[in-house]
């Protein structure tokens, strides 16, 4: 076969170690020689001998369900082989967590990690509203965890001289040591009368990095069973 589609920035090419990688700008690649975890249904292409749990069952008896305003659930994979994993052709990055790093992450971002990797699923202090991005999953250990964003994300600084305002729907994720709170940018009577409708943000305090998307807000779409 000859064309476009076989030149060799398409083609897969043979595994040089194992572990996460990113495949392309698109999907992440991940060569399995035990277990990892991954969002369901993000798997788009395997080979070897793999098995997949959609069960509520993993490590310590039990597979944590991570929530968003949407719903998001995890799968265990195990065995001997690779895996692809993709969301909606969104873009892929790959974040490496040592000993002492705390990354917070909104599940919706969350696309596969690192069986090594502890997580729990946390209320954003200060956003006890409805919508999204406030249900977040708070990740330490050591390895590697594989986001994906629409869009190339924003990464800002933060420090004590400059908190971020972050829209709630737009927030990815961020590091340790930052605060997080409610800000009202206008009055009610300003929302009333037809205001910009950025009415409440996230504000992050403190000394670190917020990671932001390029798009406030995802579609909504029909639940795949």
């Amino acid at each position: 076969m000859k064309g476009d589609l076989f030149a060799s920035e398409f083609m897969v090419q043979a595994a040089v170690a194992p572990g996460m990688s990113v495949q392309n700008a698109k999907s992440i690649r991940y060569v399995i020689d035990g277990e990892m975890l991954a969002r369901q249904g993000a798997m788009i292409a395997y080979r070897g001998n793999l098995q997949f749990e959609r069960k509520g069952q993993g490590v310590g008896g039990m597979l944590k369900r991570a929530v968003t305003g949407e719903g998001l659930a995890l799968m265990k994979v195990r065995g001997q082989g690779e895996a692809w994993f993709a969301q909606e052709a969104q873009n892929v990055f790959v974040v490496d967590i040592e000993p002492g790093d705390v990354f917070t992450v909104n599940g919706r971002n969350v696309l596969c990690f690192d069986a090594t990797l502890s997580y729990d699923i946390k209320t954003v202090k200060g956003a006890g509203i409805s919508g999204g991005g406030l249900f977040n999953s708070v990740f330490t250990g050591h390895g590697k965890l594989g986001l994906v964003c629409e869009g190339n994300p924003l990464v800002l600084p933060v420090s004590p001289q400059q908190p971020v305002y972050v829209d709630t729907d737009a927030i990815v994720g961020w590091t340790a040591n930052l605060r997080t709170s409610l800000h009202r940018s206008q009055s009610l009577g300003s929302m009333i009368r037809g205001g910009s409708g950025e009415a409440v943000q996230l504000m992050l305090e403190g000394e670190g990095f917020v990671v932001v998307r390029p798009s406030e807000a995802t579609p909504q779409k029909p639940q795949q069973h």
